[in-house]
């Protein structure tokens, strides 16, 4: 795994009742893992803040209009770490 991913897994497990052995790529956040709208803000903030970024949250849900928001492909805890580093990287560009 890269240590994005064993950052996240982390922070998910430390905010939420995830266990970490539960966690694989493929693991969707909300339909595998089972976070709640709390926990899922919970994890988002504390992931800001580790990797001083702002993930757009909000925007996954707009871009999907009329699919439910829990089926976010972004959901994924391959694609959800690779748009972390993808943010990383901007902001180390800019």
């Amino acid at each position: 795994m890269t240590k994005t991913f064993d950052k996240v897994a982390a922070i998910i497990v430390e905010w939420s009742d995830v266990e970490i052995d539960s966690i694989g790529p493929d693991s969707h956040l909300v339909e595998d893992l089972k976070l709640d709208s709390v926990d899922l803000f919970d994890v988002v903030f504390a992931l800001e803040r580790e990797f001083d970024i702002e993930l757009p949250i909000e925007e996954w849900g707009e871009e999907r209009e009329g699919q439910e928001p829990i089926q976010a492909p972004e959901l994924f805890m391959k694609n959800f770490c690779e748009r972390i580093d993808n943010l990383v990287a901007q902001k180390s560009a800019a």
